[in-house]
């Protein structure tokens, strides 16, 4: 326990799926079976990946997320429990458990359906419900594949000395309440885009600099904007600097992004600063893109520090 109380280092606020893969010669069209390959089963969900992440970074890491009362929820909670993610913010029950339906072709194109399932059905009244959950917490994140009324309860909650990380993603135009609690606000091109645009702004040309400034302007009190292999800009005030990405042979990004986030936002908890943060979440992810799947390319500390 830290000097305010908090029990967790980071705590997740987000969405658990299964992922089904099935890899295939192409896709088919409509009224075509094809035949595919062995399923492949594995835990996912950006809130649920997140968590991972960060507990196998050695953060004390809590996930507040619903599952359904089924076999694919009792796999994510053993996920999590196997990470050490302290799972007892994760509700069961009310639908489905969220599925990820997925076809991957031959040059790593893939087609995805989701249905959300128990996702859709975290509550605004789940949070308040869990209250003490997100007070512990010196670090809350967040994404929005769960309502979007349930993000905005969430930053209704946190406590003093806390810090809240939004990836918005899917992207969709965000209320201002939600806009000024993120400290950072972490995009990619394409979220920039939509919420820039969702803001009645447009993105401000093609420099990254200034997607980061326009989104300061919506009232972040920082942002971070992830370029791929070209590094990350982060944004304060009036200030953006650019990290350098680490270049690696990438074989698989499902889930870098998700790392990425997680690092960041366990680093910040420490009291780094953000540009550090950033650099040290670009290492996270450089490692996760250079072994297969989501969760399992997730690294340790110590292997970070060996890159």
């Amino acid at each position: 326990m830290d000097e305010y109380g908090h029990e967790y280092d980071l705590l997740v606020v987000g969405s658990a799926n299964v992922d089904l893969v099935v890899g295939v010669e192409r896709r088919p069209g409509a009224g075509e079976t094809v035949l595919g390959s062995d399923l492949a089963v594995h835990p996912g969900g950006k809130g649920a990946n997140q968590a991972v992440a960060a507990a196998r970074l050695g953060a004390r890491t809590a996930l507040l997320a619903r599952v359904g009362d089924d076999a694919y929820g009792r796999l994510l909670l053993d996920s999590q429990r196997a990470a050490g993610v302290d799972t007892a913010g994760v509700l069961v029950g009310g639908a489905p458990t969220g599925v990820a339906l997925i076809t991957v072709d031959p040059s790593g194109d893939n087609s995805i359906v989701v249905s959300p399932g128990a996702n859709g059905r975290l509550t605004p009244e789940d949070v308040r419900a869990s209250a003490a959950l997100v007070r512990a917490s010196r670090v809350v994140s967040a994404q929005l594949e769960v309502p979007l009324e349930t993000v905005v309860e969430t930053v209704r909650h946190l406590p003093a000395g806390g810090r809240f990380v939004l990836n918005p993603s899917p992207p969709q135009p965000l209320p201002r309440e939600l806009l000024q609690a993120c400290d950072p606000l972490i995009v990619n091109e394409h979220e920039a885009h939509v919420i820039l645009g969702g803001a009645g702004g447009g993105t401000g040309g093609a420099d990254p600099g200034e997607w980061a400034r326009g989104l300061i302007a919506l009232g972040p009190r920082s942002v971070v904007v992830t370029l791929g292999a070209e590094g990350a800009l982060v944004a304060s005030g009036d200030k953006v600097d650019r990290v350098p990405s680490v270049k690696v042979d990438a074989v698989d990004t499902t889930g870098a992004g998700d790392a990425f986030t997680a690092a960041l936002a366990w680093r910040l908890g420490t009291g780094v600063p953000l540009a550090d943060a950033a650099a040290y979440a670009a290492r996270v992810g450089a490692v996760a893109v250079t072994r297969r799947g989501a969760q399992d390319s997730f690294p340790t500390a110590a292997e970070v520090d060996a890159l």
